[in-house]
């Protein structure tokens, strides 16, 4: 615990972008649930848009509203 999974539309990250945002979260996440980083876990997920709508807007945004704490604008 905790692990955070990242969706997204496909985009080009390079390495060095993903390692940069792994140990900011990784960082972020320490500091927070005041916890080791061998705990950690964080997945990079790309979702194409013509099927984020039943796979991360339904059942992650719309059905668990409760659970956002940053909504989308959209």
């Amino acid at each position: 615990m905790p692990h955070v999974n990242i969706k997204y539309f496909p985009v080009t990250l390079s390495q060095a972008q993903k390692d940069e945002l792994v140990t900011e979260i990784t960082r972020t996440l320490q500091k927070t649930f005041d916890c080791d980083e061998g705990v950690i876990s964080i997945a990079l997920e790309p979702t194409s848009q013509d099927v984020w709508n039943e796979q991360v807007y339904i059942p992650e945004i719309e059905q668990k509203k409760n659970l956002l704490c940053k909504k989308p604008s959209y």
